[in-house]
């Protein structure tokens, strides 16, 4: 078995891999600063109302995640992809050009949507050419740790760039950072060589924008997919909205103290990115994701135990480590998601069924923003993350009932006489005047819209009898 140093130095031996790392790495560390910059200029136009304001903003960047993606995924095939990748960047160049010069908060409104609108159309875009880049399902694997710690970098180093940067210029001056990051990208893309999406089986507007859909509903390991997005959004939410309340209203600390618990996340999510390449090769994705869960939901219960705590300074040592679990959890779950999505979907399908998990994901987090932030205000830490921790068992129960143990590639199922090309069933069996029985790697396509039953399974063992 080659080593991993070996495996991550012919993985960025890839130059077009490379180049779209690189430009994935320019966006993600743009998009940062566009983070902190945005809290700024909500706080210069509304003040004590910024809150309200950035709130507002999040809802509606999960509302364009979800409503947009699948649209763009239903004419996805249908443009070059690197072009497409590239008009994108500009977009959002733009976008954040215009940022600065805004008197309004409704105008925030306005670029936030057309903001995330492209990135919408551009994260699942981009993950579907991943897996076409790299065809070796071992080089794929490590693409998708690499992007986790990519992601995973950007939330530890952003914030600390924008710091830095603010002690010598004006916080307008960073959207122009995250312009120049977003150029950077471009140009990296056009000249990468990406090949065009595979097209997708014609039919009506209805049809191209739920295909990703309908794959998630008809195919069994994705159903157990659904359930840990809601396990990963239920404890990122209290990641993501109750830090900053819990280290200055409940251990009395300050912005300091806030970004050390969010490294420590960061800090959790990078080890476990790191080391999860071999694991997946030696158990698969399914094990690595379900012990993910159940590590986030160990970490909710850890944090509730906290909130109820006396206190005393031994509580942030206690936080650091929660938080690192929660980053570690979300990292399992996270990193071999892509890996599921490529094996359950043909080529021309691919980059509809990751817009669908996209759409999908940020669903389960619109869900848990709104009872982070507004239950917390109403009835405090415990009771809000023993809501969490209800859903997050939720979900992992579906993804257990979901998601069978057995799940291997290769299914016998049934079809039909008239229903497919009989060119197509060259190696399949005849078992009566209506039905072949035919045997190969299974997913849910246009000739396979369902998923087989287990009577089609036990013709399998019936014919080795």
């Amino acid at each position: 078995m080659r080593s991993m140093p070996m495996l991550t130095a012919t993985l960025f031996g890839h130059r077009d891999y490379l180049k779209l790392f690189t430009a994935q790495v320019s966006a993600l560390f743009g998009t940062g600063l566009t983070t902190v910059a945005l809290g700024l200029l909500a706080y210069e136009l509304a003040g004590a109302d910024a809150a309200a304001v950035l709130g507002t903003a999040l809802t509606i960047k999960m509302l364009v995640y979800v409503t947009v993606a699948p649209i763009v995924a239903a004419y996805a095939d249908r443009f070059p992809r690197r072009i497409f990748l590239v008009a994108l960047n500009v977009i959002r160049a733009a976008v954040v050009l215009a940022l600065p010069f805004i008197d309004q908060v409704w105008q925030i409104y306005v670029l936030i949507a057309v903001l995330q609108t492209a990135s919408a159309a551009f994260t699942p875009t981009y993950q579907a050419v991943i897996p076409d880049i790299l065809p070796d399902e071992r080089e794929y694997t490590r693409a998708l740790s690499a992007a986790q710690l990519a992601a995973t970098m950007e939330t530890l180093l952003s914030p600390m760039l924008a710091a830095a940067a603010l002690a010598v210029i004006s916080f307008h001056w960073l959207f122009v950072g995250t312009a120049i990051g977003f150029v950077i990208s471009a140009a990296l893309v056009i000249t990468t060589r990406i090949p065009d999406a595979t097209a997708a089986a014609q039919g009506s507007f209805r049809e191209r924008i739920t295909v990703g859909m309908r794959i998630f509903a008809a195919t069994p390991r994705l159903r157990g997919l659904l359930g840990l997005n809601l396990v990963v959004a239920a404890a990122g939410s209290v990641i993501m909205v109750n830090t900053v309340n819990y280290v200055r209203d409940t251990l009395g600390g300050t912005q300091s103290g806030v970004a050390m618990l969010l490294a420590a996340n960061g800090f959790g999510t990078m080890i476990v990115a790191l080391s999860l390449p071999r694991v997946l090769d030696r158990i698969g994705a399914r094990p690595v994701m379900l012990a993910g869960a159940a590590t986030l939901i160990t970490g909710l219960g850890s944090a509730i135990a906290l909130s109820t705590a006396d206190g005393g300074d031994w509580r942030w040592g206690a936080a650091i480590g929660v938080w690192a679990l929660i980053g570690a959890g979300t990292a399992a779950v996270l990193t071999p998601t892509g890996q599921v999505l490529r094996r359950s979907s043909q080529p021309g399908d691919r980059p509809a069924l990751f817009a669908a998990q996209f759409s999908l994901s940020h669903l389960a987090w619109l869900i848990t923003y709104p009872i982070a932030g507004w239950l917390t205000t109403a009835a405090g830490f415990t009771t809000t993350w023993t809501t969490l921790a209800v859903f997050a068992a939720a979900g992992i129960t579906v993804a257990l009932r979901m998601w069978p143990r057995h799940d291997p590639q290769e299914l016998t199922h049934l079809h039909e006489v008239g229903t497919i090309d009989p060119a197509r069933l060259a190696d399949a069996d005849r078992v009566d005047d209506r039905h072949y029985r035919h045997t190969h790697v299974f997913v849910i396509d246009a000739e396979h819209r369902r998923w087989p039953t287990r009577a089609e399974w036990a013709l399998e063992t019936a014919a080795a009898t």
